[in-house]
């Protein structure tokens, strides 16, 4: 592998934030939110100041969960990492605004992130955020209080190897990973893939920041022998739409 290969693949911290500056998607998201508010301006009002996701993002799961309820698509809301928990209640305003009948299913270890493992190519950068994007159940919990959304959405405490793999949700509509580092967005996808619904969203917020997460959803595509186009949100969010072929079971 070149060196510019290894860059595009898993670029350094100088060229993640010249990507996030270059990247129109995400300002043009921003200024139409300015010049043109409308019903996403308002929920993101409600939550910007909780949560690290970028416009674009936001908005994405906005129109997931928009794009689930008006098609009918069965399943919960699972988001997997929340820190303060900003992105979750944006999905849960969004299902109490619709007037539909969904659970927001919230997992996270609300004591910061985990240490990442020698599965993730920027092992050395990632250690550092040890910790980090944390958001106590205590403040999280309030928080969904605060906007009448609480009983809308069960928290789940624990990492996810402990967590996921025995979570009682049985059918997913949108399933959002948050999760960083390799092992994080592993374990999430293998146990959480089969339960998406056909025309059902998955989201990868770190996509494009962090390597692990990027390695892990490549690598379970390709074993998985999923062709199916990731579609770009901003410079590290990616969103796609599972196709029906590769739902078991239906």
């Amino acid at each position: 592998m070149s060196e510019k290969d290894y860059v595009a693949l898993y670029p350094t911290s100088i060229s993640k934030i010249w990507r996030r500056i270059c990247d129109m998607s995400w300002r043009l998201s921003e200024a139409r939110d300015v010049f043109f508010p409308g019903e996403f301006a308002h929920l993101h009002q409600l939550v910007h100041s909780n949560t690290m996701c970028g416009h674009a993002r936001l908005r994405g799961l906005h129109r997931a969960v928009q794009h689930v309820v008006a098609h009918s698509i069965p399943g919960d809301i699972v988001e997997c990492g929340t820190a303060r928990g900003g992105s979750a209640a944006l999905m849960a305003l969004t299902v109490k605004q619709l007037g539909a009948d969904r659970m927001v299913w919230v997992f996270d270890t609300f004591e910061g992130l985990p240490a990442p493992t020698a599965s993730d190519p920027d092992y050395e950068a990632a250690v550092p955020h040890v910790g980090g994007c944390r958001g106590e159940l205590t403040e999280v919990r309030n928080f969904f209080a605060r906007l009448e959304i609480l009983d809308r959405v069960r928290l789940v405490k624990g990492l996810f190897q402990d967590t996921v793999p025995s979570s009682p949700v049985e059918a997913v509509a949108v399933l959002h990973l948050d999760g960083d580092w390799y092992e994080s967005t592993k374990v999430c996808l293998e146990h959480f893939y089969d339960r998406v619904s056909w025309g059902g969203v998955i989201q990868i917020d770190d996509y494009g920041h962090w390597a692990g997460a990027r390695k892990a959803v490549n690598e379970f595509l390709h074993r998985r022998g999923i062709r199916v186009g990731l579609r770009y949100l901003d410079y590290t969010g990616r969103q796609l739409m599972k196709p029906r072929e590769f739902n078991l079971g239906n």
